[in-house]
């Protein structure tokens, strides 16, 4: 929960119901088993990203709350996937 915190994460997530952006829930659920999601998850949380869930983009980390190392970023993606 502390990377979640750092990373201001739920400033437009939830765990079960979308807000801002869709629930970690939903992620889980629409990216689980696909190959290389991990991956493309780990890289929108290191540099931000496009909208894909509606108009609503990942901000870059400067504006979440400061860089993300590799190692978080898995962390906070393997966090989301579990649930």
């Amino acid at each position: 929960m502390e990377l979640i915190d750092q990373q201001h994460c739920m400033f437009c997530h939830t765990v079960d119901a979308p807000f801002l952006a869709p629930s970690f829930r939903q992620i889980a659920e629409h990216y689980r088993d696909k190959p290389d999601a991990a991956d493309m998850l780990e890289q929108k949380l290191r540099l931000g990203g496009k909208a894909h869930w509606g108009d609503t983009p990942m901000p870059p980390p400067a504006e979440r709350g400061g860089p993300l190392s590799p190692q978080d970023a898995r962390t906070l993606v393997d966090w989301v996937l579990a649930q």
